[in-house]
């Protein structure tokens, strides 16, 4: 942390500004209505890879959605970021695309820091109940996914889920230091119910859930912060699941 950079990723220090937003009345109770968006069902013989989510999506019409809500003055860079989000009944498809002035893939191993790089989010709340998961994924592909409530401590995923969770990235699996100048980017996950290592999730269809998706970027030389539904608090903060946006799945 430097300077007003107030990003909060660290428990301890989660939890402290939680109780100040509650001591002050701005907690998430107070949020505004998110966002909304239908989640299409794709048909596909096989649990497609990650590489082939772009085309796969292509063949069924699924379109992007901007990821461009600045919701912090001190932080108004805005990169251009857009992602579309797809199922087939027992897996999440994503795919990002993202264009901006700075890349960086630090993070050598899953469960880093990886948002400290040029990354992108999503959380979700599966089953209607006060337990939500990131899922953190850097330019390399490098995957951090934590599971549980916001106001415990909430544990990364285990090996064994990480590796349910197939990723592609447009710039490779090799961690790197930033890299200045602009960079076009792009993200693929194949994300099965398996990896809500919290719940037990049967079929996606029909599934009415919350979420939000999100580009940041800490440690880039223009540390920004966007959001796919809007976000009412004062100081940059993810982890408000009152302020995600509504997931209808086909």
């Amino acid at each position: 942390m430097k300077g007003r950079f107030m990003i909060v990723r660290d428990y301890g220090s989660k939890l402290l500004l939680l109780l100040v937003f509650s001591m002050v009345g701005m907690v998430c109770c107070n949020a505004q209505s998110g966002k909304s968006l239908s989640v299409k069902k794709v048909m596909c013989t096989a649990s497609p890879e990650g590489e082939a989510v772009p085309s796969l999506l292509d063949e069924n019409g699924i379109e992007f959605q901007p990821l461009d809500v600045v919701n912090w003055k001190d932080y108004p860079y805005k990169p251009e970021v857009s992602f579309r989000i797809a199922h087939t009944g027992r897996e999440i498809l994503l795919h990002y695309k993202v264009k901006e002035a700075s890349v960086r893939a630090v993070a050598s191993g899953d469960n880093g820091r990886v948002w400290e790089d040029a990354c992108v989010e999503f959380f979700v709340s599966p089953e209607g109940d006060d337990r939500y998961y990131n899922f953190e994924c850097n330019c390399a592909g490098r995957l951090l996914i934590q599971g549980g409530a916001v106001n415990e401590r909430r544990p990364t995923a285990s090996q064994e889920v990480l590796g349910m969770v197939k990723r592609w990235s447009s710039l490779g699996g090799e961690p790197f230091e930033e890299r200045l100048g602009e960079c076009s980017w792009e993200l693929a996950m194949v994300i099965p119910v398996s990896a809500f290592f919290q719940h037990s999730v049967g079929s996606l269809d029909g599934k009415t859930m919350k979420g939000n998706f999100y580009k940041c970027g800490d440690k880039l030389q223009t540390p920004h912060f966007l959001s796919w539904s809007p976000i009412g608090l004062e100081r940059p903060m993810f982890h408000c699941p009152a302020f995600f946006g509504t997931l209808s799945f086909e």
